[in-house]
């Protein structure tokens, strides 16, 4: 397998949990980002999914990491949850990441929708509108509902240049099956565990994404994975499991069951 266009990472790198099982004893909050750019190469930020940054926070990462390194910025819930002022709201986010665009460290936006977000011909046509309302910028869409995985969906991703986002999530019924494929010329899987017992309501202490893989889980992704290489010019596999540095530990696991080094 020609791995050179296979880049691994996590979903989201700042997490006090992490010191310990990954970053050294005393690791302040401002020097992770120097830590995690030796161990992987490309990072997606989650945070703006709740809040839209001041372009300074992005440019203060960019000067952190090499020229070589990827972020993909997860888009605010205006668009995926609350669907409202969007051309305001897009256009404060792309001023945010002005910054990473001019060092060439921005490699797309990743939007997340919620389970209750429903297939439609109209919702269908919100997901095809992204294009206007984000402009020229590489897109991902990450779909939880099973309802979206049909052919024309796939289609319409294809024909106006958005990405498909592939997941690996509990096998319960309703949630998204994890088909590898890509719409663009880049291939995309977020891994967010399999805590089923969890996922839909989570208990006091727990969280849907709690989960640790085991090297045979993830080896039911290696032939998907070369699929996806084959038929794409660039893979990003990110791991979202982020409890107690779990998703670090599979992202490395990972790594070396594709024999992937920095």
């Amino acid at each position: 397998m020609n791995l050179a266009n296979v880049i691994v990472g996590t979903s989201g790198y700042s997490f006090p949990d992490w010191i310990g099982p990954f970053y050294p004893e005393g690791t302040p909050k401002g020097k992770m980002l120097d830590y995690y750019k030796d161990h992987f190469r490309a990072v997606e930020i989650n945070s703006t999914y709740y809040r839209i940054p001041h372009a300074a926070v992005f440019y203060n990462m960019a000067k952190k990491v090499p020229s070589d390194f990827e972020f993909i910025i997860k888009t605010h819930r205006f668009f995926t949850h609350e669907r409202k002022d969007l051309k305001e709201n897009a256009k404060a986010l792309n001023e945010a990441i002005k910054p990473l665009k001019d060092s060439g460290t921005f490699h797309g936006l990743l939007a997340q929708f919620p389970w209750s977000f429903r297939f439609s011909p109209s919702n269908l046509q919100y997901v095809i509108n992204s294009r206007d309302i984000f402009g020229d910028v590489p897109l991902f869409m990450e779909f939880r509902n099973v309802g979206w995985d049909r052919p024309e969906v796939y289609v319409s991703l294809s024909n106006n240049d958005i990405g498909f986002c592939c997941v690996d999530e509990p096998g319960l019924e309703g949630l998204f099956p994890p088909k590898a494929l890509a719409t663009t010329s880049v291939g995309y899987v977020r891994f967010h565990g399999r805590n089923s017992i969890d996922w839909w309501h989570p208990r006091k202490g727990s969280d849907r994404y709690n989960y640790s893989y085991k090297k045979e889980e993830l080896a039911d992704w290696l032939k998907k994975i070369e699929q996806l290489r084959k038929d794409t010019e660039k893979v990003y596999l990110f791991f979202n499991n982020c409890h107690h540095g779990q998703a670090v530990k599979n992202a490395k696991m990972m790594m070396e069951m594709l024999q992937l080094r920095l």
